[in-house]
């Protein structure tokens, strides 16, 4: 007696028996399939695209103001977006690049400007806010030919290498003798830690700083 299975005496049903017109060859199954595919790429292509809603939002206009302020003794009014700093409007708007663009947000001192006489970072300071204000800036400190007695400290002490921060240095400066913090070379240091200088100019930077304040 046989152990093997017993064989399925049932056929596998065929979809499309052969020589049934029902069939497709493989001509007529390639180009259907390519008509499908154009037909749905037609479909994406005809239909709303979303790059483009996006694109469109993109371009809307962002909210501007306008404001009025005086610079270095000039009355300016301009229109700006409500998120353009005091230092993009110096630079960009005004064309006063004296004031340098450091890191950018606040740390190293570079953009340090003077708004109503008080020493702030430009790049944090919105210039909407500004309305009415009197900012001065390095452009604005010489009188004619003369230099303002702490530019001429810092050349006779040679207090800066690179350049890129002294802009910044010399307004804090000049801002730190006129809030009084100038004490002593540790008082100086301490109301000017806020401008960083990488080519570590701080010893005479101080000393610029004294002989302003001191005639030294």
């Amino acid at each position: 007696m046989s152990t093997e299975p017993p064989e399925s005496t049932v056929a596998p049903p065929e979809e499309f028996p052969e020589g049934s017109s029902s069939a497709p060859s493989r001509r007529t199954f390639i180009a259907s399939t390519a008509v499908g595919g154009a037909v749905v790429a037609g479909g994406l292509v005809a239909g709303p695209s979303v790059f483009g809603a996006e694109s469109a939002v993109a371009a809307e206009a962002p909210p501007t103001s306008r404001v009025s302020l005086t610079v270095n003794g000039e009355r300016h009014t301009v229109t700006v977006d409500n998120r353009t700093s005091l230092l993009d409007l110096l630079r960009e708007h005004l064309g006063l690049t004296g004031s340098k663009k450091g890191c950018n947000a606040g740390a190293c001192g570079a953009c340090t400007v003077l708004v109503d006489g008080r020493r702030v970072n430009s790049c944090l300071t919105l210039a909407v806010r500004l309305e009415g204000a009197e900012v001065t800036t390095i452009e604005g400190l010489v009188k004619g030919e003369r230099l303002h007695p702490l530019q001429q400290a810092f050349i006779d002490q040679d207090a800066f290498q690179c350049g890129y921060c002294t802009s910044g240095q010399i307004m804090s400066g000049v801002g730190c003798i006129d809030e009084g913090h100038t004490g002593s070379p540790e008082e100086i240091r301490e109301f000017m830690s806020g401008n960083i200088c990488r080519c570590g100019c701080y010893v005479k930077i101080v000393r610029a700083v004294e002989q302003t304040a001191h005639g030294k």
